[in-house]
């Protein structure tokens, strides 16, 4: 696209970025995205290794009995497997996350073949012609759609090497917007929260720390907040940071506070979680002391990885901080550079200054 003469706010590696949302990586498929993240990782931390689901974990050390600190962004995106192939080669979908049906119709999907294979295809529709009044305000049940992958039969599917269970994405490419800050792609829910979580390692490649701080590409999060449990059982963090999307309110549809561009979002509570009260007042302060804008959430429908992150053993210090994102669980959702530069810097710098005595604070606030 053609941008204007706005200045892009911060320092942002849109490659990185442009590999993250491009991948293709569904709950139980994360491996295409897990390799983008290893490769970012590798340059920034001490150690990477997995969980036994698949979640990757960069290590970066501190002092050896300084504060385990856990930033989490899950790599899988919404999308669908292959339910079935039909004699004429249409295939039957099965959803992997939460879709709304006015979203799919005539819009392009990948297959992602055993092999790795990408065979692309699009979403049926049927032209409003003729429809009566009724049908055409009813939303399609996503089980109910189909892809047409410009075949004659299912011999020639199968040819493709097309097999039941196969992943389907949305296919879709990552752009820069007219105004620069501006980001559109797939699966920003939530490759931007681990984006998030590589570029505070990188920031604390600068800077002397205590804590040991690991950035985790958690998988199965849109099926049940699967990965971050066991990645917790792994890494027994003193302290947790959830990274992912809320829903923009700046649009004609959606009206309210939270904004694209706001800077910062401290999410206080969502369907799964409590932040805190500790550990949300020392971020508090530090984004006070950098500049930063400060906007709170409160997401009464749905969750993030702090969900079964705050619940593991004898319960981990927990909050969620968000990104605002437009168009969630589509083929093409809008992020702001802002709201993800600040959000990098606000927990960077809980990293850098957090040590045994602030934890000890943090934990007395609950006691």
């Amino acid at each position: 696209m053609i941008t204007n003469n706005i200045e892009p706010y911060g320092d942002v590696d849109l490659k990185m970025l442009q590999e993250l949302t491009e991948a293709d990586g569904i709950s139980g498929c994360e491996k295409e995205v897990s390799r983008v993240m290893k490769k970012y990782l590798e340059n920034y931390a001490d150690e990477i290794s997995y969980d036994n689901l698949g979640s990757i974990i960069g290590l970066k050390k501190g002092e050896a009995d300084g504060p385990r600190v856990m930033i989490a962004g899950h790599m899988d995106e919404v999308g669908f497997m292959v339910r079935d192939i039909d004699d004429n080669g249409y295939i039957k979908l099965i959803p992997v996350g939460g879709w709304w049906g006015h979203v799919l119709p005539s819009q392009a999907m990948v297959i992602t073949t055993e092999d790795g294979r990408k065979i692309k295809g699009v979403i049926g529709s049927r032209a409003p012609h003729g429809m009566n009044a009724d049908e055409k305000s009813k939303v399609i049940v996503p089980m109910n759609l189909f892809m047409d992958l410009g075949v004659e039969n299912k011999s020639e599917v199968e040819a493709l090497g097309v097999k039941i269970g196969d992943m389907i994405t949305p296919d879709t490419k990552f752009e820069v917007m007219n105004n620069p800050n501006y980001l559109i792609g797939k699966a920003w829910d939530d490759r931007i929260g681990a984006a998030v979580a590589i570029d505070v390692l990188k920031e604390l490649k600068k800077s002397a720390h205590k804590a040991n701080v690991y950035a985790v590409g958690t998988v199965q999060e849109e099926v049940g907040l699967r990965g971050a449990r066991t990645a917790t059982h792994n890494i027994k963090p003193d302290i947790a940071f959830a990274l992912d999307v809320t829903t923009a309110k700046d649009t004609p549809m959606d009206k309210g506070d939270i904004k694209l561009g706001g800077g910062v979002i401290l999410s206080i509570l969502d369907s799964s979680t409590l932040a805190n009260n500790g550990l949300l007042q020392k971020l508090e302060e530090i984004c006070e002391r950098l500049g930063l804008d400060i906007n709170y959430d409160c997401m009464v429908a749905g969750g993030t990885d702090a969900g079964n992150i705050h619940k593991t053993f004898e319960g981990v210090i927990t909050m969620t901080l968000s990104i605002p994102t437009r168009y969630m669980h589509s083929h093409r959702l809008v992020i702001h550079r802002k709201d993800y530069v600040q959000t990098v810097k606000a927990i960077a710098e809980f990293c850098k200054v957090i040590d045994n005595n602030m934890l000890d604070e943090i934990q007395k606030v609950k006691r």
